[in-house]
């Protein structure tokens, strides 16, 4: 960590950005000491072609320039491969401070030098960072889109519905589940069309777009706030461009 290299400093669940973020490239360069050599720093890769590294810190070192913003931030202000590489560091950071412990023993883990695994120095459990697995679909009936909104959205904003993958439940089974069970729908002709991950906290977010099979809107009072049919031509206001939500409705529309 001697060498030059770029740094995703967190404090405060918030990232240190470079001055010159607007340019693509919002993450601060420079060696460790310049960071105040910060303990158990993570390479996560490369940006820009020099070594990345992220670390989680109580306060920023002193004379260190910047400024601090959210992981949801960065992609309008340097795009979607800076929030990407955000996104990996904020997994990794949650992953470390997660299993300081052993989850079956309680001793406590030191990382491997070889992978991404805290080991358990007793009895030799070994902890990978998680991912936890949602899948999203947009329904389809003629010329409408199904779309809902929860209670922590923006207001107004409507997505697709949304929910996260059971223990022993396939995708395709998830997708049918979810809807049923949050709008009350029938789906058939379910069709991949893309993942992303979705740091907040750990997500895999896997996208379908599907067909209206039967069955009459009845939010689950719980889950959703609201639930309709809209026209292509007149669609509500959307998630933000950075979701793979926004793509999956966009791709719908087409």
């Amino acid at each position: 960590m001697d060498e030059s290299s770029y740094w995703l400093l967190r404090c405060g669940n918030q990232l240190l950005t470079a001055i010159d973020k607007a340019q693509g490239n919002p993450f601060p360069h420079g060696r460790a000491a310049d960071f105040g050599n910060p303990g158990d720093a993570l390479l996560i890769g490369e940006w820009q072609g020099l070594p990345c590294f992220a670390a989680e810190v109580d306060r920023l070192p002193e004379n260190v320039t910047g400024e601090l913003i959210t992981v949801g931030r960065l992609f309008a202000l340097a795009g979607a491969e800076a929030f990407a590489q955000a996104g990996r560091a904020t997994q990794l950071l949650d992953w470390q401070k997660n299993h300081r412990y052993c989850g079956r023993c309680g001793t406590p883990t030191r990382m491997k030098s070889e992978e991404f695994a805290m080991s358990c120095t007793a009895c030799g459990l070994l902890a990978y960072p998680r991912i936890s697995p949602a899948v999203m679909v947009v329904i389809q009936r003629s010329d409408e889109l199904l779309l809902a909104r929860s209670p922590h959205f923006k207001p107004g904003v409507f997505s697709a519905l949304a929910g996260f993958v059971e223990a022993g439940e396939s995708l395709e089974q998830c997708a049918a589940r979810e809807v049923r069970e949050e709008v009350g729908i029938e789906i058939t002709n379910l069709r991949y069309f893309r993942s992303q991950s979705w740091p907040f906290p750990n997500s895999l977010m896997v996208a379908f777009l599907a067909d209206y099979a039967g069955g009459t809107i009845s939010p689950d009072p719980l889950e959703i706030e609201a639930a309709q049919w809209f026209p292509r031509s007149a669609l509500p206001l959307l998630p933000d461009p950075v979701s793979i939500a926004r793509h999956l409705i966009d791709a719908a529309c087409r």
